[in-house]
C-alpha cells in the first residue's frame, strides 16, 4: 500500500447522539459539525466520525485503540473528569500491564470500548 495515506478516520455510532457529543467534548476532543447527524472529532492529527446511528451489535462490538505516550497520565485525567457521575453506562477499567505494554479502558455512553495504550519501548 504505497499511496501515501494521510489519516485513517473510523466511523462510530451513537445511541444518543447529543450525549455522545458531550462525552467526547469532555474527553478533550474538538468537534466540527458536518451535518445534523454527523460530526468529526479531532485531537492532534487523529480523528474519527461520530454519526447519529445505532445498531446494537455493531456498537457493542466496536473497539478503538488510541496509542498514547503515557497511559498513567491518561488514567489520571479520565478519573479527574468524573465521567461516571455525568454519564450513564460509562465504565472505566484501570491500567493493565500486558507483554506488549500497558493500557486502560473506557466504555462510552453507547457501549464502544476505547483502549488507551502505551507500548513498551
Amino acid at each position: 500500500m504505497n499511496f501515501k495515506p494521510k489519516s485513517i478516520r473510523p466511523f462510530i455510532g451513537a445511541k444518543d447522539f447529543d450525549v455522545s457529543r458531550r462525552f467526547y467534548l469532555d474527553l478533550g476532543f474538538e468537534e466540527t459539525n458536518i451535518s445534523h447527524n454527523l460530526s468529526v472529532f479531532t485531537t492532534g492529527n487523529m480523528a474519527f466520525y461520530l454519526q447519529d446511528a445505532y445498531v446494537k451489535d455493531w456498537i457493542e462490538n466496536t473497539m478503538i485503540f488510541l496509542e498514547v505516550e503515557n497511559v498513567e497520565e491518561v488514567w489520571n485525567r479520565l478519573n479527574d473528569l468524573n465521567l461516571m457521575d455525568k454519564y450513564k453506562n460509562i465504565r472505566l477499567v484501570p491500567i493493565k500491564t500486558n507483554d506488549w505494554g500497558r493500557e486502560c479502558f473506557i466504555i462510552d455512553p453507547s457501549g464502544i470500548l476505547w483502549h488507551f495504550g502505551e507500548f513498551f519501548k
